[in-house]
């Protein structure tokens, strides 16, 4: 039996869609990543109860400083490096549209009048033109069928960067937040150095005035006079020389929420510091709470997406084109039903030679998939190594702690002594200076273990991803779907797989 020739090019324009549902390239499964059963050095450290949970986003509410609290809701809002990356975000949403945009067909109208003229030729007259005018108003559609899943690869990996790009964004975040909390946190700590400090100048002040009473009864030396001169000047130089530090503390807080360092001041108080217990987690929850993991996985998703997309390359294109509308000789007859015209057919196109451009950017994209699965492993890596390094700083600095604060109640003891023996006759006023240093240093010594107790602390919480989840990432049910933190073998690699001809 023959079906009419219309009859048959109706059945085979509509089979093309039928044929879409091949998609080349590897399906993505995420590679192994080294992730260790127990963080090592937990041992010993003093960490939140299982019950407390995991770290909230608001985590930096553990300190219990309310200035800080304040300071902190305001880098989401103004910190202009945020608002970068947020625009970076809403610029990789629409690379996902734009991508989406290859499922569906192209539709175009246009209205065109021409007039033309060509020499006619004949036996009987020569040399003679013709003038005509065309009018037509043609509506255009075409249509390239993704048998091959090339589009839809490409949504995949454009969806997966969109991904990554929100945390891209988390990321930022999270380290803005973490830089403003160690600022405020260090201008706290050099508040508490300048109220030691503050307090030795008074109390130098005191031994200076006590020994130029003993210098003008005459019972000691010119010289211890300038002793105690000479250790009160350079304490009040390095009491005034702490000021840099605050200052740049305080210009770094301003540019974090967006401000002028000019209009932006903290005054100083006095600081209670308060350690969080934090939980920590067990090692493979780290892969899902931190940003930069889960952009560097997203980013790999992408690059094994890209590999379809490639081998697509190597298949033939088929692509369905239509045409109607109205043309005619003159403007009275240019849109009437007898002036109607259309077109319809499929169209099937290959390249045969191409000098080996395919099968270049067939090993580039795969060159680009192991490049983002060692960035990958890389990442987490470090990771947890940036764990481990907090956690043995917070460990071992609680110790050392406890040491210096027995340094500086001995140190105390000797200066009291000291200062008795001198008042007696007993010593000479060089010792007297010896003890004072040696209890400025051992306070100083102690403030100073406090700040880095504290900075420890944040940067433990930054590399625990400060409350962030890989599940609060955007994007299509099927680019969500791939957010699986399960061991699972990589796809395989350009020398497990031929290049197709």
């Amino acid at each position: 039996m023959k079906f009419p020739y219309r009859f048959r090019n109706l059945v085979l324009t509509l089979a093309i869609p039928a044929l879409a549902a091949c998609t080349l390239g590897p399906n993505y499964v995420r590679p192994e990543a080294p992730v260790p059963v127990a963080f090592k050095e937990v041992a010993g450290w003093k960490i939140a109860q299982p019950g407390e949970g995991r770290l909230d986003e608001a985590w930096w509410q553990l300190f219990n400083d309310p200035d800080l609290t304040a300071l902190e809701e305001q880098v989401v809002i103004s910190n202009q490096n945020l608002v970068a990356a947020e625009a970076q975000v809403r610029q990789a949403r629409a690379l996902v549209q734009e991508q989406r945009a290859g499922y569906f067909p192209t539709a175009s109208v246009g209205a065109s009048v021409t007039r033309s003229q060509r020499a006619v030729t004949s036996s009987a007259v020569s040399g003679n033109t013709q003038t005509s005018t065309a009018y037509s108003l043609p509506f255009d559609l075409s249509w390239e069928a993704d048998i091959w899943g090339k589009v839809r690869r490409g949504v995949e990996g454009a969806s997966d960067r969109y991904q990554a790009s929100e945390a891209d964004l988390a990321a930022a975040r999270l380290s803005a937040q973490a830089e403003l909390a160690q600022d405020y946190l260090l201008l706290r700590v050099q508040d508490a150095q300048q109220e030691l400090f503050d307090a030795t100048v008074a109390s130098l002040q005191k031994a200076y005035d006590l020994t130029r009473n003993r210098y003008e009864a005459g019972v000691v030396a010119k010289s211890d006079l300038l002793q105690a001169d000479t250790q009160l000047k350079t304490t009040r130089a390095q009491a005034i020389d702490l000021g840099i530090q605050r200052a740049q503390l305080e210009h770094a807080i301003a540019l974090l929420i967006g401000k002028p360092a000019s209009s932006f001041s903290l005054p100083p108080r006095a600081y209670v510091p308060v350690f969080p217990q934090i939980p920590t987690g067990l090692p493979s929850q780290l892969l899902e709470r931190r940003p930069d993991i889960a952009a560097a996985e997203r980013r790999m998703a992408a690059a094994n997406a890209d590999i379809g997309v490639a081998k697509a390359a190597y298949y033939p294109s088929v692509s369905l084109s239509a045409s109607a509308g109205f043309q005619a000789a003159t403007l009275a007859n240019w849109l009437t039903w007898p002036s109607r015209f259309w077109a319809l057919g499929p169209a099937i196109s290959q390249t045969l030679f191409d000098g080996g451009l395919r099968r270049a950017q067939n090993e580039q994209v795969r060159a680009a998939y192991d490049l983002t699965v060692a960035t990958y492993r890389q990442t987490v890596l470090t990771g947890f190594q940036e764990v481990e390094d907090n956690l043995a700083a917070l460990r071992i600095l609680e110790t050392e702690a406890k040491a210096q604060e027995d340094a500086v109640h001995s140190s105390a003891e000797t200066l009291a002594v000291v200062l008795n023996q001198y008042r007696a006759g007993v010593i000479s006023y060089i010792n007297v200076t010896a003890a004072q240093a040696t209890e400025l240093a051992n306070r100083r010594s102690a403030v100073g273990i406090l700040g880095r107790r504290l900075t420890a602390s944040v940067l433990l919480i930054k590399a625990l991803g400060g409350g962030w989840d890989a599940a609060s990432l955007e994007g299509t049910a099927g680019a969500a779907s791939k957010l699986d933190y399960g061991a699972a073998p990589p796809p395989p690699s350009a020398a497990q797989v031929p290049a197709t001809q």
